[in-house]
């Protein structure tokens, strides 16, 4: 099971909501729900944010959670995931400077 995925099981048990009223609330099939809680498929971000927005809990921290279990699922088989990491961490902050210096012109 995904942390992600058991963070949802987590919200919806501790609220004893059965998985097909949550997927119901939401919106999703309940198979589908069902195998994000179990780390089977990736919520989209869509979803993520409407299972944020249902328990109420911190957008962002459910998002980095979920975008980060999303970059790792993509680079679960590559040999050289960590240096692709180290290096998409560089460009980030190069994408941020580079932004604030546009938007100070």
């Amino acid at each position: 099971m995904s942390k992600f995925g058991e963070k949802i099981r987590e919200l919806r048990e501790c609220n004893n909501l059965l998985l097909r009223e949550l997927a119901s609330e939401i919106k999703i099939d309940q198979a589908l729900l069902s195998k994000i809680e179990r780390g089977n498929r990736i919520a989209t971000k869509k979803q993520a944010l409407l299972i944020a927005g249902f328990f109420n809990v911190n957008r962002e921290e459910f998002l980095s959670q979920w975008l980060g279990e999303k970059i790792a699922y993509e680079l679960k088989d590559e040999e050289l995931a960590s240096e692709a990491l180290k290096v998409a961490e560089e460009e980030l902050e190069y994408y941020k400077k580079t932004k604030k210096e546009t938007n100070h012109v």
